[in-house]
């Protein structure tokens, strides 16, 4: 069965600059919100927005230490999105032909 709403979660994830932006700074590695913050041209509060998205996607996941979050992309949501992707856009053989007029 689809589940069209965890895949809008996912795909809702790379439909924002900063989120795009966040995702190339954590292909290096993970990163505290701090660290996020000094090379990024956000408040906190977007930060923490833009966080719970890609964190609610499943594409990265958080940690907290101390009074920080840290965060890293997650190999198993980057796979499931890929995969839903292809899922997604695969065509299917032809079953019925149209039956509009040309």
């Amino acid at each position: 069965m689809e589940n069209y709403e965890q895949d809008a979660k996912i795909f809702k994830a790379f439909c924002d600059v900063n989120r795009l932006q966040i995702l190339r700074l954590l292909r290096s590695g993970e990163k505290c919100a701090c660290e996020l913050l000094e090379n990024l041209q956000i408040s906190k509060s977007t930060l923490s927005y833009h966080m719970r998205i890609l964190c609610d996607s499943g594409i990265v996941y958080a940690r907290t230490s101390g009074k920080w979050t840290h965060y890293a992309i997650s190999q198993q949501g980057s796979k499931q999105a890929m995969q839903r992707l292809l899922q997604l856009t695969a065509l299917e053989p032809e079953t019925e032909i149209c039956k509009c007029k040309e």
